[in-house]
């Protein structure tokens, strides 16, 4: 069988790679490798023989340029003679560039925990404007970073389009270090935290232009206040039910909140303070009982029990 495909150096004025290399990777459940590689020729284009096709994996071709490595679709073959890979662009590489764009922001928001902490996940999409592959060697200035809630806390990276090293909080902020290639789709972050018990306002942070808000709630009494809101359906998730919002087009700066309700009653709560009682009473019960004088015993020589122990006069 053989894979096509073609390697174009993205940007102002796209043109194909000549001499780059197209490495083919095959991916299976147990893992996986780069099967073969071969160099572009002067079109930029590429073939690659595979002399045994894995029906149960998915492959996927790369190019490197300028010291990064961009993916194709991954894709699953079957037998046919040539399968054509769709191109794949790469890009020359800058530290500066017009700002990345929050194409949109994904807010699922759990019901209380026992404890009535709430669990938070955010979903952020990145796009990048420019004509080349942001990137920085300076932890100072991260390709994108994103203002979190004051109140986060227990903050952890999520399953997301780069790595997770390159991802991580500096306060109240997300910074990702990551190369971001341009591309309409965007690239994919994901990351989650905890609310604290007792937070009954969530302000939702907005301090660069966003293309769009979602919220997912699971608790549906929760209310939103944000620009242009629409409120959509309450859809079921994995067997939970949540209910949706969206909002946008957004600028820096404007107000958006969720107001929760109050934690419901929830009697295990109170087990610790009913155990308490429970102790207390019987302390003070025990102490109560050991202060109670005796009763006087019935004595054999005071046949009718006086207190004085005179015996009782006869009537006849």
């Amino acid at each position: 069988m053989r894979l096509a495909g073609r390697i174009e150096l993205g940007g102002l004025t796209p043109r194909p790679l000549a001499g780059g290399w197209a490495v083919l990777h095959r991916v299976t459940r147990d893992g996986g490798g780069p099967v073969d590689s071969v160099r572009t020729d002067a079109t930029g284009r590429y073939s690659i023989r595979l002399a045994q096709v894995d029906s149960t994996a998915i492959y996927v071709v790369s190019g490197w340029y300028a010291g990064i490595a961009y993916f194709s679709e991954p894709r699953q073959l079957t037998r046919r003679a040539v399968a054509e890979f769709a191109p794949l662009v790469v890009y020359d590489t800058t530290s500066r560039g017009p700002p990345i764009f929050v194409l949109q922001r994904l807010l699922t928001l759990a019901r209380p925990r026992p404890d009535g902490t709430r669990d938070v996940l955010e979903i952020v999409r990145l796009h990048n404007p420019g004509f080349a592959t942001r990137v920085t060697n300076d932890t100072l200035r991260p390709v994108w970073a994103g203002a979190l809630p004051r109140e986060a806390i227990q903050w952890q990276v999520g399953e997301s389009d780069v790595s997770a090293q390159t991802v991580t909080r500096r306060g109240d902020t997300v910074a990702v270090y990551a190369p971001l290639a341009p591309g309409e789709a965007g690239k994919q972050i994901s990351y989650g935290y905890v609310l604290p018990a007792g937070v009954t306002t969530l302000r939702v942070p907005v301090d660069q232009p966003t293309g769009e808000i979602a919220f997912l709630l699971e608790d549906t009494a929760a209310v939103v206040q944000a620009p242009a809101l629409q409120r959509l359906d309450v859809d079921s998730i994995e067997g939970r039910w949540f209910a949706r919002y969206r909002t946008g087009p957004l600028q820096s700066g404007v107000t958006v909140e969720i107001t929760l309700p109050r934690g419901t009653f929830q009697a295990q709560r109170l087990l610790p303070y009913l155990v308490t009682l429970v102790g207390v009473t019987l302390v003070v019960g025990l102490v109560f009982a050991l202060r109670r004088k005796p009763a006087p015993a019935m004595g054999t020589g005071d046949p009718q029990g006086l207190p004085d122990g005179r015996a009782g006069r006869g009537t006849g």
